[in-house]
């Protein structure tokens, strides 16, 4: 669609954008203590043996990783095993000690994680800085591409143009059925370029995971996908404990809880898991369907209030000790309901953009029924086009929705293939399928 050439037109970013590459161990910002640990871990759990294989599971360079190997050989932990004669490359291969096995051991009993070394929460911070939303400048060409499918009303872009540029808030209101949430989603796409992801991160020797493949989409580069030889992965142009991923989106609807916005704590595993908004970091946060929520929307705006404002949020860990993390977040509110009737007037001062989604007029109803219709092949027929302006929609004083066309063309395919006849349209047929969009006022007895 043209989408990610009009933003930055790379397979990944350039390379300013890139957390610069590890050349020493004291680079990563962790402690020896920390690395031997996570080390002895995945090679436990993982059962690798070369130093190539250890190094990717850690995702640090091959020379780092042999220093660490060295080091852990030194103190007894691991010992060389010999040539690994099954592989092409004749690397040596290394496996724990009984010393090695039972500080794994140990290790795992005070934290499960293992696998790629944790980024620490001040590096990160500088990270999210070089790749933060803020930058982001769409055009309205390119806010054009990414909902190009979809029928606006007039203007609606010259509203959500400056909201989505500035990268603050954005709440759009309106009644049900109107492409609110197909709008948030183009907001998503026209963002379009990639950023860095950490594998997890570090804060007071804990550990949180951050990549979470449902919301982080890796971009597969030659580095990803293992198309590198073991040495060109070991001077690999950015710091491996990141994937190149699209800019995230973190959608939710009626499901959302205060307690999904925190640290997630395994109390089996003793792992952190990162908040739903800090997995957004450097995206767009969609609360779809504000005010379906068992918890009130006042109180959901207030958690993110300071976020919005400050720049940053506040989690927990479960010592109870508090610390900051980045909020780079573009977040949109969706909701049915008019702001005045969920929000107080100071939350509304806090949103930085409000915009109305209204129902189609007429015209924008019969191009976006006309586009369904040919979209899903079903031929158009006036006659029953006719009917359906001047019959039934009086009937409900002329309120179109946008939701309409595919749910009416929907039930008169279905009627079409229950009946065994062609896909076509009817006066008869839309008056089968207009009984399922509203259904007709009649009280029960029971």
């Amino acid at each position: 669609m043209g989408i990610e050439t009009a933003m930055n037109t790379q397979a990944g970013l350039p390379e300013s954008f890139a957390p610069p590459p590890l050349r020493k161990l004291q680079d990563t910002g962790l402690t020896v203590v920390m690395m031997r640990d996570i080390m002895l871990k995945t090679v436990f759990r993982k059962n690798v043996e070369s130093a190539s294989d250890i190094a990717q599971a850690i995702c640090l360079p091959i020379p780092l990783t042999q220093e660490l190997i060295d080091m852990l050989r030194e103190m007894g932990l691991m010992q060389a095993t010999g040539t690994l004669h099954a592989t092409s490359s004749n690397e040596m291969g290394y496996q724990l000690t009984d010393s090695g096995k039972a500080r794994a051991l140990d290790a795992l009993s005070q934290s499960e994680y293992y696998g790629a070394m944790p980024v620490p929460l001040e590096d990160y911070r500088v990270q999210v800085e070089r790749q933060s939303i803020k930058n982001v400048r769409l055009t309205r060409e390119t806010l054009e591409a990414s909902m190009g499918h979809l029928i606006l009303p007039e203007g609606m872009l010259d509203q959500l143009g400056p909201a989505v540029t500035s990268g603050r808030s954005v709440l759009m209101y309106g009644p049900p059925g109107n492409g609110k949430s197909s709008i948030a989603e183009g907001i998503r796409a026209a963002m379009g370029d990639h950023i860095y992801i950490p594998h997890a991160l570090s804060y007071a020797g804990q550990v949180i995971t951050m990549y979470d493949p449902i919301v982080h989409s890796k971009v597969e580069t030659g580095e990803a996908n293992g198309a590198l030889s073991p040495l060109r992965k070991s001077t690999s142009r950015h710091d491996t404990r990141y994937l190149l991923c699209t800019r995230p989106t973190v959608m939710t609807g009626g499901e959302l809880m205060l307690k999904m916005l925190d640290l997630n704590y395994n109390a089996v595993s003793r792992t952190y898991q990162a908040s739903l908004q800090l997995k957004s970091t450097g995206g767009v946060f969609i609360v779809d369907d504000l005010g379906r929520q068992e918890e009130p929307p006042q109180a959901l705006i207030n958690r993110w209030i300071v976020p919005m404002e400050a720049g940053y949020d506040i989690l927990a860990l479960q010592s109870g000790e508090k610390f900051e993390v980045p909020f780079d977040t573009l977040v949109v509110f969706s909701t049915n309901f008019h702001p005045n009737e969920i929000f107080d007037q100071a939350a509304l001062r806090r949103i930085f953009f409000k915009v109305k989604i209204d129902g189609p007029n007429q015209d924008e109803f019969l191009k976006i029924f006309a586009m369904v219709a040919r979209k899903k092949g079903v031929p158009l027929n006036e006659e029953s086009l006719i009917h359906l302006l001047k019959k039934k929609y009086p009937a409900v004083d002329n309120i179109y929705a946008n939701y309409h066309a595919p749910f009416l063309i929907d039930q008169v395919k279905a009627i079409c293939d229950f009946e065994g006849i062609s896909y076509q349209m009817r006066p008869d047929l839309i008056d089968r399928a207009w009984e399922n969009l509203y259904v007709k006022e009649e009280k029960i007895i029971h």
